[in-house]
């Protein structure tokens, strides 16, 4: 007869509906919009989740925003490693005792960086290799671009994200909603749709629906002589004014008119065209150009 221990069941250890309530609860905690915290409650959406991002054996994944831990214990169930970014006090302080208590064989792989995530710049452990997270809704595009470009190390992201903010990342040119996200997600890697999220799988409820987006890097950084700062500069201005001509959108940026359609006309793209027409590539051309104008002229 085998003495054999039974391997853990680990999905008893993800939280549902009232395991939810019941740590809000004890915590004293309500979800407030100001910080965009909807609590997902349904085990079936993480392990998704985590489907979703391809999570492996041996990734480290950072996330942003763990909130009560849902999320969280899944990820520890299918990566070597996760470290948690939690700005609140109180979740943060409940966290790692959530894990302890629900995953504790895994509990030693677990760190938690209790700050604002736009203000990380480093994380413990292993540099990390992917970033799953469901970010809050008032701050996923700034901290999404923040973390892809502190740590070049993650190599696929997905973000569970307000579905409009999801149509946005992956828009491509032409498309009406394609803007400053879409461009700049995609000057750090290839970006598409992953899928949808209903409502009812948050406490509380949100209004709007949810979306994945994922993010692969790209293999090698864009050629250009231009900086990532003067890329960005460009598409800044370009969609300040995106119904103008790139002409006129980017007259202040270049100092005039002239000097936007020469700029432009160098770099090969029509003076006439818009923003919401151009890539990524496109914009760094524009960059190069007016960087290499301003050289020769100096």
């Amino acid at each position: 007869m085998s003495t054999t221990e039974p391997e853990p069941d680990v999905s008893a250890a993800l939280l549902g509906p009232a395991d939810i309530r019941e740590l809000a609860a004890a915590l004293g905690v309500r979800p407030t919009k100001q910080r965009g915290q909807n609590f997902v409650i349904d085990a079936n959406t993480v392990r998704r989740i985590v489907r979703t991002a391809g999570v492996r054996p041996d990734d480290v994944v950072v996330e942003v925003g763990p909130g009560l831990g849902s999320l969280t214990l899944a990820l520890l169930e299918a990566a070597d490693r996760v470290v948690a970014v939690e700005i609140d006090d109180v979740l943060a302080g409940a966290l790692p005792a959530t894990i302890a208590a629900r995953l504790p064989a895994r509990a030693d792989r677990f760190s938690l960086v209790h700050t604002d995530a736009m203000h990380v710049q480093e994380l413990p452990g292993p540099p990390p290799t992917a970033l799953v997270a469901n970010l809050p809704y008032n701050v996923a595009v700034p901290v999404l671009l923040h973390m892809l470009d502190r740590f070049p190390t993650i190599d696929r992201t997905l973000v569970m994200v307000q579905a409009e903010v999801a149509d946005r990342l992956a828009a491509k040119p032409g498309n009406k909603v394609y803007g400053v996200p879409s461009v700049k997600a995609n000057w750090y890697a290839e970006v598409k749709r992953a899928g949808a999220i209903g409502r009812n799988v948050f406490w509380p409820a949100p209004n709007v629906d949810s979306g994945l987006v994922a993010l692969v890097r790209r293999t090698e950084p864009l050629k250009t002589t231009a900086t990532k700062a003067e890329v960005f500069e460009v598409v800044d201005a370009a969609f300040a004014q995106r119904r103008k001509t790139l002409r006129a959108a980017l007259a202040g940026w270049a100092g005039s008119a002239p000097a936007a359609e020469a700029a432009l006309v160098a770099a090969g793209v029509s003076p006439q065209a818009r923003g919401e027409a151009l890539t990524v590539e496109e914009f760094a051309r524009i960059a190069e150009a007016a960087k290499s104008m301003k050289e020769t002229s100096a």
